[in-house]
Formats: structure tokens, C-alpha cells, sequence
């Protein structure tokens, strides 16, 4: 594609693994150029973690978690910016996904909350929020969200190739042999359970917030019996596009009960090894390469099992010059800039969307 006019963006993410908030800048066209600058991850304190967490499906005191967060991510604003030595005045834009609480998109519900005209005033920089809602009020899954930033990425790598995000929810971008990703050279789906099962069952077990290099599963044992009941679930044999609730799963857990702490870790990694390999089922073509995002790619029992599962090489998205802890944020950072522009944030292949869809709200500052 031609480039466009380049901006400055900041992208900022907070993930279905309730870590903390990713802020990274960006300066991009929105079109094949994209330039990654500065960028840092600010932990959300526990008490803040722990409301969030409760806020999920809706529950609580929404407003009042939605103003606490979306100030955390202005204090992750400001940080940022006072570490790159950049002044709020050069940045164009903020793409800002909020956390998504409920995401129902077969009844076409998706809610990310954050509130898009607070954090403009209280970072003096214009903000584009509300990223997914255009997508699913036209039939769209509105998720994922990140497959046009990886075409742009991929545009000099060998394919095709599958990008995979292991974060709370894991998902794939596939992409073919040809295009920049605006056809039907990409598809896009959420795979299954990511880190989330994990991290529920280790902090539940008294083991922390996570498997931490994957130190349960690896002394763990695997039942199999317990693992083919949990991929027998028809979200696997559904077709793309299709996307998933952070808790679709967790229900599924209660097969777990009365299995060790490593016994279960070992087994829900398993799980989500094993609905990667279901995904690939679904692609139009075998990638060569897998490319991994996101937290899992930090466990190495977790890459390894994928490594003996898929068959050829999968590497963390570093391997190519990606920084895989800014990623997601710098999608947002991207697709902010294309909203601007009036450009597709989503096509057909990424989320069943009927046609390419622009979106997002911008409030000024």
C-alpha cells in the first residue's frame, strides 16, 4: 500500500490476563508503515486487579472501576511519555481498548470499558475508544482486533505464516501467500484458552498469579482422559470467524477437581496446546512458521509443547524483531490511526464482518 500521512500514536491494552496496562508508541501511517517506538507495561495494583476481576460479566460497581481504571491508564500515559522524553503535544492520537468485561458477540454484545473523554482530559491527547462495538452491531465477531497490524508487520516474511497471541484468550492471525491482509489472504479467530485457565487454577491453588516458566506443568502429569473431555467442546469444530469470553471456559475446570496442582497446571496447558492444534485445522493452508505474542510465549513448557505438537517452527514473535510484550498495544496504536483515516479496522476474514469496517469514537481533548 502507499503510505499515507504518518502520526504519532500511543496504543494502550489491557489484556484478558488482567496483568496490567501495555502502552507503547507508534508511528505509523495506518497504511504499510509502522515504526515502533518507546513502550512499558504498568501492573495494575491488587486492589484494582482484584475489582476488576469482579467486574467481569458486568458485575459491581462498573462506573466506579471504569473511572479507576481508565485514570491508571492516564498515569500509564504520563509514565511512558516522561520515559520516551516525548510531550503529550507531539502525540496525535491514543487508541485505547479499555478491558472488555462482557463480550457476547452472538447477541451482539461486546463491552470494553474505560471512559474515552476522561482520558483525553486528563492526557491533553485526542483519544479513539470503542473499537469493536461497529463490527458486532453489523454482524461482526469484533474480535480479534490485532490481524491488520500483523499483515502489516509480515509484509516481508515468508508464508504462510501464523501469528498466535497466548494471552488470557489465545488467538491466530493466518496469513497467505499475497496481500497486505485485505482479502482473502488473512483469517483471524480466537483459539481457545490461553493463560487464563492457568492462572485461574495456579492462583486458586495457592501457587501465585501464574504458572512462572511453567514450573507446575513441568512436574505435572497429564490426564488424558480429563483433557479429551475439555476439546471435546463444539467452539473447536465451529468455523471461523468466531471469538470468546475470557470465562467460556471456566466451567470446563470443574473436570479438574481433585487433581493435583501440577496435575492440573500440566493439563489445562495441555488444553490450550490442544486448541491450537484444533485452529489449525480451520486454516486454509498449514503455516511454515508459527510466531508467538503474548505471555505464553514466556513458558517454555508451553512452547515446547507447541513445538511438538505443530511440527515446524515456533518461535516467540522476537525471533523476527517484534516486541512481544508492546504488540498488542501497538495494534491499537495503529488501528487509531486508521480510524482517523476512515480506514478498515476489521474485513471479512478477521471477524466475519460483512464488509471492511471502519470504527472507533474519538473525543478531543
Amino acid at each position: 500500500m502507499s503510505a499515507g500521512n504518518e502520526r504519532l500514536a500511543l496504543g494502550l491494552m489491557s489484556g484478558t490476563s488482567l496483568d496490567g496496562i501495555d502502552a507503547a508508541l507508534l508511528r505509523t501511517d495506518g497504511r504499510a508503515t509502522a515504526h515502533p517506538g518507546a513502550s512499558a507495561t504498568r501492573a495494575y495494583d491488587a486492589g484494582l486487579r482484584d475489582r476488576l476481576r469482579a467486574s467481569l460479566g458486568g458485575r459491581g460497581d462498573v462506573m466506579a472501576v471504569q473511572r479507576d481504571v481508565t485514570v491508571a491508564h492516564a498515569e500509564a500515559v504520563a509514565a511512558l511519555l516522561a520515559e520516551a522524553g516525548v510531550a503529550a503535544e507531539e502525540v496525535d492520537v491514543i487508541g485505547f481498548h479499555g478491558h472488555t468485561i462482557v463480550h457476547r458477540p452472538d447477541e451482539a454484545i461486546t463491552w470494553q470499558i474505560g471512559d474515552g473523554a476522561l482520558l483525553a482530559e486528563r492526557t491533553g491527547i485526542d483519544v479513539i475508544c470503542d473499537l469493536r462495538s461497529h463490527d458486532v452491531a453489523a454482524g461482526g465477531q469484533g474480535a480479534p482486533l490485532a490481524p491488520l497490524y500483523h499483515a502489516a508487520l509480515a509484509s516481508p516474511l515468508d508464508r504462510p505464516l501464523a501469528v498466535l497471541n497466548l494471552g488470557g484468550v489465545g488467538n491466530v492471525t493466518w496469513l497467505g501467500e499475497d496481500g497486505l491482509g485485505e482479502d482473502d489472504a488473512i483469517c483471524a479467530f480466537d483459539t481457545g484458552p490461553g493463560n487464563a485457565l492457568v492462572d485461574d487454577w495456579v492462583a486458586r491453588h495457592g501457587g501465585g498469579r501464574f504458572d512462572a516458566d511453567g514450573a507446575l506443568a513441568r512436574v505435572g502429569t497429564v490426564h488424558d482422559d480429563i483433557l479429551a473431555g475439555l476439546l471435546d467442546n463444539p467452539y473447536f469444530d465451529r468455523p471461523p470467524p468466531k471469538s470468546l469470553d475470557r470465562d467460556d471456559f471456566a466451567g470446563a475446570v470443574a473436570a479438574l477437581d481433585g487433581l493435583s496442582a501440577s496435575d492440573g497446571a500440566a493439563t489445562l496447558t495441555a488444553f490450550t496446546v490442544g486448541a491450537v492444534v484444533r485452529a489449525r485445522d480451520h486454516l486454509a493452508e498449514a503455516p511454515r512458521r508459527w510466531l508467538v505474542g503474548g505471555g505464553g510465549r514466556h513458558n517454555p513448557v508451553l512452547m515446547a509443547e507447541l513445538v511438538a505438537a505443530l511440527g515446524v517452527p515456533v518461535e516467540p514473535v522476537e525471533a523476527v524483531g517484534w516486541d512481544g510484550d508492546a504488540l498488542e498495544a501497538q495494534a491499537f496504536a495503529y488501528l487509531a490511526v486508521r480510524a482517523l483515516d476512515g480506514l478498515a479496522l476489521t474485513v471479512p476474514g478477521t471477524t466475519g464482518a460483512p464488509r471492511p469496517l471502519t470504527g472507533g469514537a474519538l473525543h478531543r481533548h
